[in-house]
């Protein structure tokens, strides 16, 4: 059985046509031996399927831009229906998989597949680390697990262009497309929340009754007073846990839902800059822009012209 990821003999970046007829295609391309993404563009409104079996370890990265995705392992004969406009994480450490995209008027995919050696290189000594988690993860016998979902974001959809728009013959094209799916990595991983196996669960209790008040209420938060008091604990207390679970202080964790939502709202492209910031809950535009680069490296105006 051939490996997946060894694909890489005189080049480093390799394009290979699984299918095509006029405009349509399915497009895998290799940027080296270990990274390697599919680029989907569909209309015909006909189904396609493609297999993978191999025994690789690997972390799958599947973006529905446009249309729908169903995944069906065939070792444990369980279907993942992946819906438009999310994007999801999974784990495999061997592979009997079929990928079926369904009818649709216009199907834009794109699946990106990391090895485990590449995620190796980047282990953190912080055991609650993603990375650290999904390497773990894939050491195991799994077939197939979903890991993680969220709804698709302006600026995944934006550095995910910046990937699509490599081309074969430029400059340090594996290097520049490799580049650009680390920050892609970097930006999706950070979006999953990891605890502490080692959390007491009054810890857990507390912390996460904060994050869901927080979840429900970051445009208009409760004061630290009152968020303690709705959740049975004191300030004290509730600051100290809620570091320790989420690695965040508690203004850090509302910050970070707001621009998350900011970063929804920008990929819909229905309202201005300054429309945004006041609906996530920032009075000032230019206070806004500062901490949305501040936190992903992009301005939001950057977003809003893709």
């Amino acid at each position: 059985m051939e490996s997946f990821f060894f694909n890489i003999t005189d080049t480093s970046y390799k394009v290979t046509y699984l299918y095509s007829h006029k405009n349509e295609y399915i497009k895998r391309v290799d940027i080296s031996n270990g990274i390697v993404f599919f680029n989907i563009f569909l209309q015909s409104n006909r189904e396609k399927s493609f297999q993978i079996n191999n025994l690789d370890r690997m972390v799958m990265i599947p973006v529905t831009k446009k249309g729908s995705l169903r995944l069906h392992d065939n070792i444990k004969d369980k279907v993942f229906e992946i819906k438009e406009n999310t994007i999801n994480i999974f784990t495999s450490s061997r592979q009997d998989l079929s990928f079926n995209i369904s009818k649709a008027q216009n199907s834009e995919i794109f699946i990106l597949f990391i090895a485990d050696f590449v995620l190796k290189r980047y282990l953190s000594s912080k055991q609650t680390e993603i990375i650290n988690f999904l390497y773990q993860n894939i050491q195991d016998e799994v077939s197939c697990e979903l890991i993680d979902t969220k709804p698709t974001d302006a600026l995944s959809l934006y550095i995910i262009d910046k990937i699509l728009d490599s081309k074969s013959d430029d400059l340090m094209a594996s290097i520049r497309c490799e580049h650009n799916i680390l920050e892609f990595m970097i930006h999706r991983f950070n979006l999953v929340d990891m605890l502490d196996e080692e959390l007491h669960d009054d810890e857990v209790c507390i912390s996460r009754s904060a994050k869901d008040i927080l979840l429900r209420s970051y445009i208009n938060p409760p004061s630290i007073e009152t968020l303690a008091h709705l959740c049975a604990t004191n300030e004290t207390k509730l600051k100290k846990v809620f570091k320790k679970v989420y690695n965040t202080t508690i203004y850090g964790y509302i910050q970070k839902l707001r621009l998350e939502k900011a970063n929804l709202l920008l990929k819909e492209q229905y309202l201005n800059i300054g429309e945004i910031a006041r609906e996530v809950g920032y009075k000032h535009q230019g206070h806004f822009s500062k901490l949305f680069f501040e936190s992903f490296g992009v301005y939001p105006k950057d977003l809003l012209k893709k």
